[in-house]
C-alpha cells in the first residue's frame, strides 16, 4: 500500500501546519507518511493545481492554515468534493476568537511573522543546522547550543531540523570508524553534546529501506550487520571518550528524540548553576 501523501498549505510559510500534521502523523508511525509543503498560496489556479495533485494520489491528506476567506472556502469545498480529507486549522480557531474578540480578524497572511524577533531567530537557527549539517563544518561546534552525534541514519538530520525550529542551533557530526571525529569536538563542553543510537537490527532495516529506494544492493556493506555493529561500538566509544549523555532513538519519533534532548540540555544546565 502507498504511503499516505500530506500536502501542506499555506499564505504564509506553512510551519504551524507542517508542525500539527506532523505532530498527529507521529501518532501512526508518521516517518513513513510523505509531505509536501506549498507556501505563500495566493492564487486560485495554486488551489486548484493542489487538489488535482492531491486527488491523483492513492491516499492523500491536505492540510492548511490559509486565512484569505474567498482562498480558504475554496480549497476546503474542491477537496471535499474530491473525496480527499481536508484539516482546515486556522477557520475553527478564527471562528472561536470572533466569539470573544472585539473585533473581526483582519485575514492577513504572514502577521506573526511580520516583525517578529522570534520568527527571525527561528530563520538563524534553521539555516545553521542546515549550514553546520553532517559535520560539513567543524568550526560551527563550538557556536552550537546543541550538538548532536551519531552513526548514519539515527535521525541526526531531522532531529537537528526540529530543534531548529524550536530556536537552538544545532551542529550534527556523523560518525564513522574510518574518519576521525574533529578535534573542535574534544573542546565543545559536555553539557551541550549528545550521542544517539540505534539497536542494530533496526538500523539494518532503515539502511536496507535507503538502499532500496536508491536503487542500490542490499547486501551492500552500508546494511551489513556486521558493519553497523562495528559503527555502532565506535559511536560508543566516542560517546565515552566524550563523556556524552546517550539517546536511544530506535522506534522514536523525531519529537520525542528533540524532547529529550532538550530535557538533557537543560538537565546539564541546571548542573552547572549548581557548581557556580
Amino acid at each position: 500500500m502507498a504511503q499516505p501523501v500530506v500536502f501542506i498549505v499555506s499564505d504564509s510559510l506553512g510551519e504551524t501546519a507542517e508542525l500539527v500534521a506532523r505532530a498527529a502523523a507521529s501518532q501512526f508511525d508518521g516517518h513513513r507518511a510523505t509531505f509536501h509543503r506549498f507556501p505563500y498560496v495566493d492564487r486560485m489556479e495554486t488551489v486548484d493545481e493542489i487538489v488535482d495533485r492531491a486527488r491523483r494520489e492513492e491516499r492523500s491528506l491536505i492540510v492548511h492554515t490559509l486565512v484569505v476567506e474567498d482562498l480558504r472556502r475554496a480549497l476546503n469545498e474542491k477537496a471535499q468534493a474530491a473525496g480527499i480529507p481536508v484539516v482546515d486549522i486556522m477557520g475553527p480557531m478564527m471562528a472561536a476568537w470572533m466569539q470573544v474578540a472585539e473585533r473581526p480578524p483582519r485575514l492577513q497572511p504572514g502577521l506573526r511573522h511580520q516583525l517578529d524577533e522570534e520568527y527571525f531567530r527561528r530563520i538563524e537557527a534553521v539555516e545553521f543546522a542546515v549550514k553546520y549539517d553532517d559535520g560539513k563544518d567543524p568550526r560551527g561546534l563550538l557556536q552550537a547550543d546543541i550538538v548532536l552525534l551519531g552513526v548514519s541514519r539515527t535521525s541526526k538530520t531531522p532531529v537537528s531540523m526540529y530543534l531548529a525550529h524550536r530556536m537552538y542551533k544545532v551542529a550534527n557530526v556523523p560518525l564513522v570508524p574510518e574518519v576521525e571525529p574533529p578535534a573542535e569536538l574534544y573542546k565543545v563542553p559536555r553539557n551541550r553534546l549528545v550521542g544517539l543510537i540505534i539497536r542494530p537490527e533496526v538500523l539494518q532495516r532503515i539502511r536496507r529501506e535507503r538502499l532500496r529506494a536508491m536503487g542500490l544492493s542490499e547486501d551492500s556493506s552500508y546494511g551489513s550487520m556486521r558493519r553497523i555493529q562495528e559503527e555502532l561500538a565506535y559511536a560508543q566509544r566516542v560517546f565515552r571518550e566524550l563523556g556524552c549523555p546517550v539517546v536511544d532513538v530506535t522506534n522514536k519519533a523525531v519529537e520525542e528524540t528533540a524532547n529529550t534532548v532538550l530535557e538533557i540540555l537543560a538537565r546539564g544546565e541546571r548542573d552547572d548553576r549548581g557548581r557556580r
